[in-house]
């Protein structure tokens, strides 16, 4: 009987290698992804990397309950996601914004590839990178995480609506009213910016 338990033991192990090793191939290489999506979802660096590390650590709890084969950047993003909605819950906060990074400038390149009409692209001339920023906070949390899913981390609707656990629906309608409040802040800060 007391050599059983050594194999038994001895295969655990060799499984959670096995597992460990997975996990790294597969999940790590998404980092980048994970980190600018965390990124837009709250207001500093610090608070953005605190959320990485806490989805990566329920994802690695959690690696045996993944269905290898199936979308593995939509479980990824949920649990980060839902992370940051139980964040959310815990603390209401008023947004702390802290001045752009470079490289964190994908949201003002992104609007500017779109070839806004005339008008927009003189409100979005005046805009200061910050600003960008700062009217993506100021959007409603249910819309930006739909808007930063989509527009910034380029899921297409059913990975967002999978993501959200939301109906696809849900996920189009929200992400019209969110750009459509995007587009409403960024033309009130234009507004308020020194020429």
């Amino acid at each position: 009987m007391g050599e059983v338990q050594p194999d038994v033991d001895a295969r655990r192990i060799a499984q959670e290698a096995r597992d460990r090793v997975r996990f790294e191939e597969e999940v790590l290489e998404l980092a980048d992804q994970v980190y600018r999506v965390a990124r837009r979802l709250v207001s500093t660096r610090e608070e953005a990397e605190d959320l990485v590390q806490e989805a990566y650590a329920r994802a690695f709890r959690s690696w045996r309950s993944y269905t290898p084969g199936t979308n593995l950047r939509a479980w990824l993003f949920r649990i980060l996601t839902n992370l940051n909605i139980d964040r959310g819950r815990r603390q209401q906060r008023a947004p702390d914004m802290q001045p752009m990074e470079e490289g964190d400038y994908y949201l003002y390149n992104r609007l500017e590839e779109t070839g806004p009409a005339e008008d927009e692209d003189r409100v979005v001339e005046r805009l200061s990178q910050d600003s960008i920023v700062e009217a993506l906070s100021a959007v409603q949390h249910n819309y930006r995480d739909v808007v930063v899913l989509v527009d910034i981390g380029d899921f297409s609707y059913q990975d967002a609506a999978q993501i959200l656990d939301i109906p696809i629906g849900t996920v189009m309608s929200r992400l019209h009213r969110g750009r459509r409040a995007l587009k409403q802040q960024l033309a009130d800060e234009a507004v308020k910016e020194p020429v």
